[in-house]
């Protein structure tokens, strides 16, 4: 059987649109980028300029360190992320484990809750969730540990569903007969999962803990809840007060907002093969 060739047109049309879309995607971040080393009197007249020659300045960044603690926002939004990423790793990954090799009463019931809890957002639940952590002591207090805690918590729970259906549909595609091999060699449950599965199922762990780190870097309104204290805020915290006190400095908004996303680049861009092989492996194995 010989294969059809593609049509060159139809590749240029699809080339076209990606490239559109890629270009409505990448521009406004190169955007605020480029305005971020403006002064904030000169971006509104020349917002589309290089900033070269007299355009050009650090003075928007060099503001944003002296009148905010950005190393602090720093380190509380890398805490609670990689704290939620470890978390959702480890308790999604029995979780799949449990649902995809093992049958019991209410399994399927069960495995349905996981797909359909992927459809409640989280301000349905966050005010009863604020007033349980609240009665354990936990959130509104003055410890920085229980105020993180009170954001990884709830930040957790949303992760579960996402990363349990990631997960499930590849650990149902690994052939068992590994599992049976180990199982006649001793090996109970948990160190079948922690010797044979993880090692099977990195990428697709190595998706759901990216994921699950970019969504907890990126989420403000759990945050907004649980932290109140200028202390304790998270990178998305300070920008939305720098947002609300700053309103007409576009210079330094730009240069915090640049701050914010270059590291979200920085990961996608080092980690991006590991993201798409976890999804295409966990979607075809599913």
């Amino acid at each position: 059987m010989t294969k059809k060739k593609k049509s060159p047109l139809g590749l240029i049309a699809v080339y076209a649109i990606l490239t559109f879309w890629a270009l409505t995607t990448i521009y406004p971040i190169i955007w605020v980028l480029q305005n971020s080393f403006k002064a904030k009197d000169k971006i509104l007249s020349n917002s589309f300029a290089l900033p070269v020659g007299d355009l050009f300045t650090t003075a928007n960044f060099r503001k944003a360190f002296e009148t905010t603690d950005i190393l602090g926002a720093y380190k509380n939004s890398l805490f609670i992320s990689f704290m939620v990423a470890v978390l959702v790793v480890l308790l999604a990954g029995m979780g799949a484990y449990a649902l995809a090799r093992y049958k019991f009463p209410g399994s399927n019931l069960l495995n349905s809750l996981v797909v359909g809890a992927m459809m409640f957002p989280a301000f349905a639940t966050v005010i009863s969730v604020y007033q349980l952590e609240f009665r354990w002591g936990i959130a509104s207090t003055g410890s920085w540990f229980f105020n993180m805690l009170s954001v990884i918590l709830p930040q957790v729970a949303g992760n579960m569903a996402f990363a349990m259906v990631v997960l499930t549909g590849y650990i149902k595609g690994l052939p068992i007969e590994l599992e049976e091999a180990a199982y006649m060699e001793g090996c109970n449950a948990f160190q079948i999962y922690f010797k044979v599965v993880m090692p099977l199922t990195k990428p697709s762990f190595a998706t759901v803990a990216i994921f699950s780190f970019l969504w907890s870097y990126n989420d403000l309104f759990t945050q907004s809840f649980f932290l109140r204290r200028p202390d304790m805020y998270s990178i998305t915290m300070m920008l939305n007060n720098i947002s609300a006190k700053e309103g007409t400095d576009y210079g330094m908004m730009a240069a915090v907002v640049a701050l914010i996303i270059v590291p979200v680049i920085v990961v996608y861009c080092c980690l991006q093969k590991q993201i798409i092989k976890g999804m295409i492996a966990g979607a075809v194995k599913g």
